[in-house]
């Protein structure tokens, strides 16, 4: 083996690794992607349910009796309290048909916009942002 070979092999070890740690973080992004979209599911479901039985407290705004932690909005927001997901940027909304009795369905959509960490990934998805929604649903348990 001469020194051209050696310095060969450096440079396809250099572009190999290069390809391999682009793979990689874009693993990590779909893992991360994966994990938001579990959370998301979770907070939805625990409003749909707390919407369930309690139908006509979405948010705080909604009288006394609905103070936090009593609304679907709270439930929602404060279902996963880890780190990654920043509950602050999440939208939620409830959906109640007019004249709403039990047995109804009532539909809580937690809307979020998930930002890639890879830059290439990035640059496939408009502005490196995945605007992520997740709809639950239930049936109205108790007379609003």
């Amino acid at each position: 083996m001469n020194k051209r070979e050696a310095g060969q092999s450096l440079v396809e070890m250099t572009f190999g690794l290069i390809v391999l740690l682009i793979l990689l973080m874009g693993i990590l992004d779909l893992g991360r992607l994966f994990y938001f979209l579990v959370a998301l599911r979770n907070a939805a479901g625990e409003g749909a349910i707390y919407a369930a039985i309690n139908p006509s407290c979405q948010t705080a705004a909604d009288g006394p009796a609905c103070a936090d932690p009593d609304n679907v909005e709270y439930r929602v927001k404060h279902e996963s309290p880890s780190g990654l997901v920043s509950w602050e940027q999440a939208t939620v909304a409830v959906e109640t048909p007019a004249n709403a009795t039990e047995g109804d369905p009532i539909t809580v959509t937690v809307t979020y916009n998930y930002t890639l960490l890879t830059p290439f990934v990035q640059a496939l998805v408009n502005g490196g942002v995945l605007p992520l929604r997740v709809v639950a649903r239930q049936n109205i348990l108790t007379e609003p």
